[in-house]
């Protein structure tokens, strides 16, 4: 994940075709709305990402990479790192889902696939390096978030297409991410996993901690494999009972030297809510419907006052929509996809260039309009993800019988 972003602080109703979604810039209430059809949804989507293909790829002359920043930064690399590409290949995969034109997309997610494979590493510790090893790059370390969220996504594509090389891909993270897990019972709340595979590793995270765990949620439900099933249940539960601060609220990390950093992130959120949802799924236990729906709840509570979602980053808000989309697809609730729409649209009037189409924000990769900032891959292709599954999650689809809405089990 973005590094500038998890450095340790220094202080401590939904009808089909239709949403209803706020209209001013910044609003976070979705009680102020205005109806929008998928279509547009799905126009928005389209134009999101034609300018994320116009102006960040890089061609398929360039190995299908994308760039961190358009225009380039002073100390950016020649290619993006690891997360933004991630989420371009994930913009493409939801792209594939849209009403009517998805088709037209299924060669530029399996393209992301292969080159997403440029970034792993081998050997005796292998993963998806930070950055592009040798010839490409050189190379990064393996952050275990990283790989959970490449993870996911292969997941997210093998639910789409059925093409098993993807559910194969996914279950080869799992070996990387368990290398996280911190075994010293001397540690304050012991366990926990290591932010990224280094010595100079120094806290147990949230996101990777409750990412994995999500991951191998999922997997479960898929494979119904024991393994994965102990594995998300001990991930999760460490999360739960160590870093919740409220429902749906839930600290950044743990420091080996007894620090708990408490800034709060939406995907964080998210995550646990879409792993208990997983396991709910899985097992059938309502116990973990309970705490998704608790954590739903306090979420929102949270994260709708004031412009807290306006000002969370970008692609954290796209993680914690499509958490909580998944989560009304057993239990429905309005209040998410409204929620989301409201932020959506309150976002594509505020924070979008006309005249190119792409999103800009602050240095945080959240908050208002900055005419002076680069454009990013990171934010355009969350921008383009939040679009999609919007035109997904309110097109004709959404309304048959027995839908589950996006990502469903397969």
């Amino acid at each position: 994940m973005l590094r500038s972003l998890l450095t340790r602080a220094t202080a401590p109703v939904l009808c089909a075709g239709l949403l209803w979604t706020a209209a001013p810039a910044h609003a976070q209430s979705p009680d102020r709305a205005r109806p929008v059809p998928s279509g547009t949804w799905a126009a928005r989507a389209t134009d999101s990402y034609r300018a994320l293909q116009t102006h960040l790829y890089e061609g398929d002359g360039r190995h299908g990479l994308y760039l961190e920043h358009t225009p380039r930064q002073d100390g950016d690399p020649a290619h993006s790192f690891l997360w933004p590409f991630r989420e371009a290949a994930q913009a493409a995969v939801d792209m594939q889902q849209l009403p009517r034109t998805g088709d037209g997309y299924r060669q530029d997610a399996a393209d992301r696939f292969d080159t997403a494979e440029l970034y792993r590493t081998s050997g005796e510790r292998p993963g998806y390096a930070s950055y592009l090893p040798a010839p490409l790059g050189t190379g990064g370390d393996v952050y275990y978030d990283d790989n959970a969220v490449v993870a996911l996504t292969q997941l997210d594509q093998y639910e789409a297409t059925g093409d098993t090389r993807f559910l194969d891909r996914a279950e080869q993270v799992i070996p990387t991410v368990s290398r996280a897990w911190d075994g010293d019972t001397t540690k304050s709340c012991a366990g926990g996993m290591d932010w990224y595979d280094s010595p100079a590793n120094t806290i147990r995270a949230t996101n990777v901690t409750a990412l994995s765990a999500q991951l191998a949620a999922r997997l479960y439900t898929h494979t119904r494999d024991h393994t994965y099933l102990d594995k998300a249940r001990q991930w999760y539960g460490w999360v739960h009972s160590c870093m919740r601060k409220a429902p749906g609220l839930y600290v950044n990390d743990r420091g080996d030297d007894g620090c708990v950093d408490e800034t709060l992130w939406t995907y964080n959120s998210g995550a646990m809510i879409a792993t208990a949802t997983a396991l709910y799924r899985g097992t059938g236990d309502t116990r973990y419907l309970k705490k998704a729906v608790e954590d739903a709840r306090g979420s929102l509570a949270h994260w709708t006052q004031g412009s807290r979602l306006h000002d969370q980053p970008a692609v954290f808000n796209a993680f914690y929509f499509k958490d909580l989309l998944d989560l009304a697809s057993v239990r429905p609730d309005p209040a998410y996809l409204k929620t989301m729409s409201a932020y959506a649209d309150s976002t594509y009037t505020s924070n979008r260039d006309a005249a190119t189409g792409l999103f800009r924000f602050q240095p945080s990769n959240g908050g208002d309009y900055d005419p002076k900032a680069p454009a990013a891959t990171l934010n355009q292709s969350a921008m383009v993800q939040i679009f999609a599954t919007l035109a997904e999650a309110t097109g004709p689809q959404a309304s048959r019988p027995g839908a589950s809405g996006p990502r469903a089990v397969s």
